[in-house]
């Protein structure tokens, strides 16, 4: 293992713990969570009640009206199994739905955005049935609270509010609710939310159908449908989560894991793979040649990701041969130390069709972009359960549509669907959308070793890979690993074209190096929100303690004993 001469600190220290811990991206959420570890609660109930209060504190990016994914790794079984916690669009939502309106893509906002069946409360009751110890009501006790007798809005979510009322006034459920008096809720004063506490309630007293087939799910179904919706009762009826088998890869000796598509979990893996291949002592961390090594590697993946990545159900994806080593090696070969390749001359490795796309098709085609829209969370109990878990309503504040009495906003994932038939995520009634929400974990010797993501769309991957490299290539601790400068490329929502966007805590001469190579650099603040909201626990099996650590980008803690 490598050491670097200097750490990235802000004041915050490893957290600690030899009993069991919890990470999340929002402290209320922490402590809910650790309360349930320490009433002898496993990891899955822990997260499940942290969940439940980011769907109160956190709104703008975690809700009911989301879908979720999960990691799971217990010793009894000694493997990982995960979760795909996504829903499938209506049985009535295809292509022609949006034509008829003359739209040539689906708009972000509305009703007709939230064309695809919440996954998140059916997910929850599978994680629980399989890894609960604690009863199902007693892990919404804090979030009912929170939004009955309200919390205190800090900075960021007010931020968040201000940022996005012009889209919020459009509806107004939501606007009755995020915008009192017209305007946001300052900063310390108190939010309450009396429909989502209640249905809450519904849901910890009648159990999780109550939101497909009960009560709960007639009014979400009803709120839609008089608003334009076309979800029926029929799509939230026939929802199931699906437990599968996590796509793997193994990086310097460590095996690493991640739900396979229909989320963009392969793409970490395909970096991984392409990093190995590369001499990071020589390469240095924080270097030029880190920096840009880690881009062009991004765009060869990301390139073969939108490829390929869409619902397993419609697409034969040769996973083999994405996650060859040989492969990997082949594509790192293409990269040129000494200059960046723009995105327009980059080609899929292995082409879905024989008539490939253009490049300036390639070039022009929206890819997703990245934004403060999810919540990751990890955690471990006494027991040895481990839980990495991810949960988002895609945009901030997802289609901006809450049906009435309900509380909930509804997640517009589905307006990731393309329109166009040749695309890979064409839109088509009961399909999985693609989703950029990955929860990983790191195992050593067959054992968990991390647990580790972050939200941030495109950012996704990027950040996992920062992450691992700088644990097991150059030794950093998990809050180091976390803190230290972050950089992203690919399209932040409403641009036009990829740069590579930093943080300012890069040093000038590296950043005037890269842009002698030829990136497009954007200079961010020292800790950007756009780099995401990250969270870690690293396992270590030689002294028997957890680390964790939590982003100073976001509201986070991680808590343990």
């Amino acid at each position: 293992m490598l050491r670097r001469g200097y750490a990235y600190v802000t004041g915050r220290p490893v957290v600690m713990g030899a009993r069991h811990m919890i990470a999340t991206s929002h402290y209320l959420a922490s402590a809910a969570g650790y309360s349930m570890l320490d009433r002898g609660g496993s990891a899955a109930d822990a997260l499940i009640a942290a969940n439940a209060v980011l769907c109160v504190v956190y709104n703008h990016m975690a809700g009911l009206g989301g879908d979720m994914f999960a990691q799971a790794w217990s010793p009894g079984s000694g493997t990982v199994t995960a979760l795909n916690g996504s829903g499938r669009s209506g049985e009535r939502v295809d292509a022609e739905l949006y034509r008829s309106r003359g739209w040539d893509e689906i708009h972000a906002r509305g009703p007709l955005a939230a064309n695809t069946v919440p996954g998140v409360v059916h997910a929850w009751s599978e994680l629980h049935r399989k890894f609960g110890k604690l009863g199902w009501e007693a892990l919404f006790g804090p979030a009912v609270g929170y939004a009955r007798n309200g919390f205190p809005v800090s900075q960021k979510f007010s931020d968040y509010v201000a940022q996005y009322s012009g889209t919020i006034r459009r509806f107004e459920s939501a606007a009755r609710i995020y915008l009192p008096g017209g305007n946001a809720p300052p900063a310390g004063s108190v939010l309450k939310q009396e429909d989502l506490a209640s249905s809450l309630e519904t849901i910890a007293s009648e159990g999780p159908q109550s939101f497909y087939t009960g009560s709960l799910g007639r009014k979400i179904i009803e709120g839609l449908r008089n608003a334009g919706g076309v979800l029926t009762e029929d799509d939230f009826g026939s929802h199931a989560s699906e437990w599968v088998d996590p796509l793997r890869t193994t990086y310097r000796g460590y095996e690493v894991t991640e739900l396979p598509p229909n989320t963009q979990g392969i793409a970490t893996l395909m970096l991984l793979n392409i990093l190995e291949t590369c001499d990071m002592e020589k390469t240095g961390e924080g270097t030029a040649d880190y920096y840009h090594m880690m881009t062009e590697a991004v765009k060869l993946v990301f390139a073969d990701r939108d490829e390929w990545i869409g619902d397993p159900g419609k697409i034969a994806i040769p996973y083999d041969r994405l996650l060859s080593k040989d492969y990997a090696r082949d594509r790192a070969d293409e990269i040129d130390m000494k200059q960046a390749r723009p995105p327009r001359d980059i080609r899929p490795g292995i082409p879905r069709k024989p008539q490939a796309p253009s490049p300036e098709d390639k070039e022009r085609r929206p890819r997703p972009g990245a934004s403060g829209d999810t919540c990751y969370m990890c955690a471990v109990d006494g027991e040895g359960l481990c839980v990495s878990m991810i949960q988002s309503v895609y945009f901030e504040f997802g289609s901006a549509f809450m049906p009435p009495g309900t509380g909930i906003l509804l997640q517009n994932r589905g307006s990731f669907f393309k329109l166009d038939p040749d695309d890979v995520n064409f839109l088509e009634p009961r399909k999985r959308p693609f989703h950029t929400i990955i929860p990983a974990m790191a195992l050593k010797d067959g054992k968990p070793a991390l647990l580790f993501g972050t939200m941030g769309g495109e950012g996704q991957p990027q950040t996992q890979a920062a992450m691992l490299t700088r644990l097991v290539d150059f030794g950093f601790n998990v809050q180091e690993a976390i803190e230290a400068p972050r950089w992203l490329y690919g399209r932040t929502w409403g641009e036009e074209s990829s740069s590579l966007k930093v943080e300012s805590r890069v040093r000038d001469g590296i950043l005037t190096d890269l842009q002698r190579r030829g990136h497009d650099v954007q200079i961010l603040e020292h800790f950007s929100q756009k780099m995401g909201h990250a969270q870690a626990i690293r396992i270590d099996r030689a002294s028997n303690t957890l680390h964790g650590g939590a982003d100073p980008r976001g509201e986070g803690i991680a808590l343990g004993a």
